[in-house]
């Protein structure tokens, strides 16, 4: 969710030799008296996919038609619809349980500033990425390319200085790698885990390939590398001798970054791809640089509809998509008018998370096999806290990513790092927490049984190590819970069969969303939406763009 790039800086940010190479603790009490905190709790309405999985739906009272009908309105079916709509195909709708589209790249603003709800970063584009170079340019993020073939970003996209700080040993250090107070064998730990990870940055397999590249499916199929999903994370750092607590923390701190998910629990080839997939240059700034915006990738999550016009429709749950002699039937409840509707279509775009497909797709519907039962999913906090002024603290200066040491959470982003103004003024802190203290299942009725005092507690509780000021000066804490925040790459996920044999589409079915990939990427989410769309186009004798 938050899915930080902390492997961005860990050449610089760690420096020297290797520059080359409990929830409640407190009851969130003020002065003897508890402090109300205005906001609520945000985020997907759960009590419309608990009715899907129920079932019960009455016959719909319209049929209407469309040649191509996608479900889900996330980054993969924003993708599929933008590249329809830049094909000049327009006989499509696109139907979102929620009140918006987006998925957990939407956004939200206020009087301070707009701000994220979910993912908020794209790194620099890898070249093996192409749909979404080409994306970029459209959008005008990538103004051109200079002489050896370097994107040139548009530069109030590029994050500014500074970027990462961590919160270790009482102050703020540079960068996220931790640095302070380490012993000399924690050090030399540390510069051979990078080292290893360098190496594995710049391999390929037998076959040619990048050992670890994006989209994940364009990597090496080398069975000696393949062998690391076998095993997790931590296995892997065991058999290498790396156990340095500094060390397991941050590495354990990355996994639940990108995947929600701790070390013992993740993939060591998702782990290991966390540092050494990404190979992005720009000509206008460092390789460890990323892309950023006040409301995250709501910012692109919002291009992306623009292109849509009045053919998205939100607040529609679809229950039904089930094949007929002349293509396939939709059938959707519209909460908005409390109706249930049919589509008849040509072509579908399943664009919704994969294991929905369990209770909407009729061949899964009939055989539920064991392929959707792997695909888990983990639950994430998200809180906004809108403050007066920016937040202090001793040490290094207020970054755009702030993470606390050996936190429950993975730190805030402030929302008005990318603004113009000299003079510090009100701000908006993202903070994110990945909700993995319990199994997923668990973790997903605990969080429906908390209140917003609950929630309240819980984010301040975890700041006030580093910011005991923000209870009293909070103007505002609005929480968003994603109950399938992104997919867990657990180990024999990726490479196995469960993965492979969900990327196969059905008659007239095709499935795009970034949990097909095994992990929450933009570009994963991007790429699995062109090409369904390109499907389509071609299914229906359209001419592709280029």
């Amino acid at each position: 969710m938050k899915a930080l790039w902390t492997r961005r800086r860990f050449l610089r940010g760690f420096g020297g030799g290797i520059a080359a190479a409990g929830l409640l603790a407190a009851c969130g009490r003020l002065g003897g008296s508890r402090r109300e905190i205005p906001g609520r709790i945000c985020g997907a309405d759960a009590a419309r996919a608990h009715r899907l999985r129920a079932g019960g739906f009455p016959s719909p009272s319209r049929v209407e038609r469309a040649s191509c009908v996608i479900v889900g309105g996330g980054i993969a079916g924003l993708s599929a619809a933008w590249r329809l709509s830049k094909a000049g195909f327009e006989d499509f709708v696109l139907l979102e349980l929620d009140e918006a589209s987006g998925g957990n790249s939407r956004g939200g603003e206020n009087a301070i500033s707009a701000y994220p709800w979910g993912a908020h970063y794209v790194p620099l584009v890898n070249p093996e990425s192409e749909a979404v170079l080409r994306m970029f340019q459209e959008l005008g993020v990538i103004s051109g390319f200079d002489a050896a073939g370097r994107p040139r970003y548009h530069e109030l996209y590029l994050c500014a200085e500074p970027e990462e700080r961590l919160f270790l040993q009482g102050a703020w250090q540079s960068g996220i790698v931790p640095r302070e107070g380490l012993s000399l064998e924690e050090r030399d730990e540390m510069a051979r885990f990078h080292e290893k990870m360098a190496a594995f940055g710049a391999a390929k397999g037998g076959d040619g390939r990048w050992a670890f590249a994006i989209p994940v499916d364009l990597s090496s199929r080398d069975p000696k590398i393949l062998t690391l999903d076998r095993q997790s994370m931590a296995q892997w750092l065991d058999g290498e001798g790396l156990r340095s607590r500094p060390l397991r923390w941050y590495v354990d701190y990355c996994c639940r970054d990108d995947f929600g998910t701790p070390a013992d629990q993740v993939s060591a080839w998702a782990g290991i791809h966390y540092f050494a997939g990404r190979r992005g240059q720009a000509a206008n700034a460092e390789p460890n640089t990323v892309l950023t915006w006040p409301e995250g990738n709501g910012w692109l999550a919002r291009r992306l509809r623009e292109a849509c016009g009045d053919r998205v429709r939100c607040d529609a749950v679809v229950y039904k998509v089930a094949a007929e002699s002349s293509g396939r039937r939709v059938e959707y409840w519209d909460a908005r008018g409390d109706e249930t509707r049919a589509l008849r279509a040509d072509q579908v775009i399943y664009a919704a998370p994969r294991f929905t497909a369990a209770y909407t797709v009729d061949e899964y519907q009939r055989s539920r096999p064991d392929a959707l039962a792997a695909f888990h999913y983990a639950p994430w906090l998200v809180a906004n806290l809108s403050l007066p002024r920016p937040p202090r603290g001793k040490g290094a200066p207020l970054a755009w990513d702030n993470v606390l040491y050996e936190s429950p959470g993975l730190g805030y982003v402030v929302a008005t790092h990318q603004g113009l103004k000299s003079v510090p003024g009100p701000t908006v802190l993202t903070y994110y927490r990945p909700l993995d203290q319990e199994a997923p299942v668990a973790a997903r009725r605990s969080a429906l049984a908390r209140s917003y005092a609950e929630w309240q507690d819980m984010t301040l509780n975890d700041l006030d190590r580093a910011h005991p000021e923000l209870r009293a000066e909070a103007e505002r804490l609005d929480v968003w819970l994603w109950g399938h925040g992104m997919i867990r790459p657990e180990p024999g996920f990726l490479w196995g069969p469960a993965r492979a044999a969900a990327g196969r589409g059905l008659s007239g079915l095709h499935f795009a969303h970034s949990d097909m990939s095994g992990m929450s990427l933009f570009e994963e989410a991007h790429e699995r939406g062109i090409a369904a769309a390109d499907a389509v186009l071609k299914s229906l004798g359209k001419k592709v763009p280029a």
